[in-house]
């Protein structure tokens, strides 16, 4: 109920004599389509053959009118255009602090390809502008990147960008801060993080040891096996950073982007992390947060 009154007043009104659906019921069945990775057609249909999902929605019968793919797809571009899926995550998280389960003092911040098509059969031809090659270890991809900030404590991400796939992660690191915090930890790839031109003071990164630089430690030298004990330590907190990355992946099977353009993907994101969020944490919660 609490994401439903952020979104009500962006809501079209209606002018056909048919009643509204629920703001509610809309959430609650977008929701539903990040958890199952289903198009708006699909959605559509499942809310016909699924009884249970038409109860989660809080909607009737199948021979009650439900919401057809144009309502689904209306209620999406209320969300992109009105930047609420930035408010989503944002209430989210929220309702988690307010229970103890972030506590703000450290980030993790890293980033993760999301593959896009490489050619379209859109009537073009052309595949997305907004979308660029990138090279991981000794494999290209094509794509955006999902970049991420989130709690060293609790491992909840607290901030998402999206950006195009050839976008190197140093660039959006200070991005990635929510302001409040004293400590950063991230890989060898957000070497001089601290040294760009929007650098937050106070601030200190934790930024790992290149590979190459680690495997020529002596561990029979005191001081290179504190050093490589320090890394162990670094990495087990930026080990974190897996578990969202795997949930939007694995568990809601989001590996390729869904849409055209950087800002519809991108506001799918913050709906996917917010989501994990609740996932991640499901068994220390009680009572409903939606």
């Amino acid at each position: 109920s609490n994401l439903a009154a952020e979104i009500a007043p962006y809501m079209p009104e209606r002018k056909r004599s048919r009643p509204p659906f629920p703001v509610e019921s809309l959430l609650r069945i977008h929701f539903m389509q990040q958890w199952f990775t289903l198009s708006d057609p699909a959605m559509e249909e499942a809310l016909h053959d699924m009884p249970l999902f038409r109860d989660f929605a809080g909607l009737g019968g199948w021979d009650d009118r439900l919401p057809d793919e144009s309502t689904i797809l209306r209620f999406r571009h209320v969300l992109e255009k009105n930047k609420l899926a930035e408010r989503i995550l944002a209430t989210v998280n929220l309702l988690l602090g307010a229970k103890g389960l972030m506590l703000r003092s450290g980030t993790v911040v890293d980033a993760t390809l999301i593959s896009a098509p490489s050619s379209t059969k859109n009537a073009s031809g052309e595949r997305d502008p907004e979308m660029h090659q990138s090279k991981k270890g000794q494999q290209w991809f094509f794509g955006m990147k999902a970049h991420i900030g989130l709690d060293a404590d609790s491992g909840l991400v607290h901030t998402v960008r999206g950006t195009s796939g050839n976008v190197n992660d140093v660039v959006e690191a200070n991005s990635l801060l929510h302001g409040q915090e004293t400590d950063v930890f991230a890989d060898a790839g957000y070497q001089g993080a601290h040294k760009r031109p929007d650098a937050k003071a106070d601030v200190q990164w934790h930024v790992a040891m290149r590979p190459g630089l680690r495997k020529l430690l002596d561990k029979a030298d005191p001081m290179d096996a504190l050093t490589d004990q320090v890394e162990r330590i670094k990495a087990s907190i930026r080990a974190k950073v897996e578990h969202p990355f795997r949930v939007i992946k694995r568990q809601f099977g989001h590996v390729k982007v869904r849409y055209r353009g950087l800002a519809k993907n991108t506001a799918q994101l913050h709906t996917l992390f917010a989501l994990a969020n609740l996932w991640m944490v499901r068994k220390r919660l009680t009572g409903s947060l939606a």
